[in-house]
Formats: structure tokens, C-alpha cells, sequence
């Protein structure tokens, strides 16, 4: 080890030193001080009770699979439509003008309005057309609205990576002979897609959480279940299991896309 290495990891010794004794400082502060405070004792009898903790997690954690479901056949529809979406912004044909017009409008339309207004427009509007069953269904209208609103954040993050490839790359697959539809599908969208792999997992695990608010339409998920329980126990610990529920399943997820992005800002380092 020369001596500029050995400088490196004296550093982020040092840098590891005094980020594990602030963050010590700083939990023992929250656990001897948050104890102090004058309603304490009823802000723990309310959400951290640990039998009512223990009693409502199997049933939240079997409510949360209904979550779970509905977040995984949002994924292909929101990618699919995302995907169509930002090559119609992208279409440079003048008979696909229009294309691009929708596609913009369609962008602008569903990531100016937010989530659970769509939810509500959607889930209420439509099942009050008089539909039989199971076209009235929420599950169905209310993952319409998830698809329709992470489509459009979806559409301008591969959209982004479609004009990240540099336009050599399109012009070189044309003098090889390549068309248009597979200069984009052979070259530009494999190039494209592997760019924003780090940006759209992040949307996935937000996709996840507001799967959540399906259930204002009604949906016994596990936001729902849990303000069951809270009605019928009187305590606000249901609330917290649901929290620690969806922890532990985006931490691990975030953790993953920090671990991408991590890894495509070394690649282009």
C-alpha cells in the first residue's frame, strides 16, 4: 500500500468514526429525551402496543399479498404503455405528428394530476356508469389508474435514455442497412432501456407504496385492514405493523436501486 492509499483509508476510517458516534448521539438522545415528554405514556399505549402488534401482523402481513398482486400486474401494463408512449413522443415521421401531440398531452395530463385524484376519477367515475360485474370491480379501476399514471413517468424516463444514445449510433445502423423500426429496436432501445434500469426501479418502489391507496376506493388491502383494526381495537398500532410491513419490503428494494445507480455512475466514470 503506497502512501496516497494509505491517506484513503485513513479518511474514511476517520469518515466512518464520526458518522457511528453521531449516529449514536443521536438515538440516545431520541431514546432518553422522546421518554421525557409529557405524552409519552399514551402516545405508546396508541401505536406501540406490543399485543396489538403481535395479533394484527399475520393478517396485515396476508393483506399486504393483495398489494403485492396488484403491484405485479400493474408492472408489464405500466412498462408496456410507458414504452409506447415515449416512442410516440419520440416518432419523427410527419404522418405520426399526431402521435407525438398524444403523447405529450398524455404525459402532461397524468403527471399533473395526482395519484389519488386519478384514483378517485377513475374508481368512482367509471363503476358509475352502471357496469356489470366484475367490470365494476376497483381492483380493475383502480390499477387502470396506477397504470395510467406511472405510464406517463414511466414514458419520460425511457423517453430520456432513448435520446441519451448519441445519434452516431443511429447513423451507423442505417449505412449497415438497417430501417428505421430496427435501428431503434436492435440498437437504440437495448441501449436505452439498460440506462434507465436505475431510474425506473426507484418509480417501482414508489409504485409500490401507492398501491396503498387503492384501498379509498375499496380494496381490502392493507391500509384498509389496518384502519379495520384500528376501528375495532381503538389503537393506532395497526398502523405501524402496515409500516413495518411496507419496510420491509422497500428498504431492500431502494437499497437495490441505490446499488444500480451506484454501479452505472462507476460504468461511465
Amino acid at each position: 500500500m503506497n502512501r496516497r492509499q494509505a491517506y484513503e483509508a485513513q479518511q474514511r476510517r476517520r469518515s466512518l468514526s464520526i458518522a457511528g458516534i453521531s449516529t449514536a448521539l443521536v438515538l440516545a438522545a431520541v431514546v432518553v429525551l422522546v421518554p421525557l415528554a409529557p405524552g409519552w405514556p399514551a402516545v405508546r399505549a396508541s401505536f406501540f402496543d406490543a399485543s396489538v402488534f403481535a395479533e394484527t401482523f399475520p393478517t396485515l402481513l396476508q393483506a399486504f399479498m393483495i398489494d403485492v398482486m396488484i403491484f405485479a400486474w400493474s408492472v408489464p401494463l405500466i412498462l408496456g404503455l410507458g414504452l409506447a408512449i415515449a416512442l410516440a413522443r419520440g416518432a419523427r415521421a410527419p404522418a405520426l405528428f399526431p402521435l407525438r401531440i398524444f403523447g405529450a398531452v398524455y404525459v402532461d395530463v397524468f403527471r399533473g394530476v395526482p395519484v389519488i385524484l386519478t384514483i378517485y376519477l377513475i374508481g368512482f367515475g367509471i363503476p358509475g356508469l352502471g357496469l356489470p360485474r366484475p367490470w365494476n370491480s376497483p381492483y380493475i379501476w383502480g390499477t387502470v389508474a396506477l397504470v395510467l399514471t406511472y405510464s406517463a413517468y414511466v414514458a419520460e424516463v425511457l423517453r430520456s435514455g432513448i435520446e441519451s444514445v448519441h445519434a452516431s449510433q443511429r447513423n451507423a445502423a442505417i449505412c449497415l442497412g438497417l430501417s428505421e423500426r430496427d435501428t431503434m429496436r436492435y440498437v437504440v432501445l437495448p441501449q436505452a432501456i439498460r440506462r434507465v434500469v436505475p431510474a425506473n426501479m426507484n418509480m417501482l418502489v414508489a409504485l409500490q407504496k401507492d398501491v396503498a391507496l387503492l384501498s379509498f376506493i375499496g380494496p381490502v388491502e392493507i391500509l384498509r385492514q389496518a384502519g379495520i383494526y384500528k376501528s375495532l381495537l381503538a389503537n393506532f398500532t395497526p398502523y405501524l405493523v402496515a409500516a413495518v410491513i411496507f419496510l420491509m419490503v422497500t428498504v431492500p428494494a431502494t437499497r437495490y436501486a441505490d446499488y444500480l445507480l451506484n454501479r452505472d455512475r462507476d460504468a461511465r466514470s
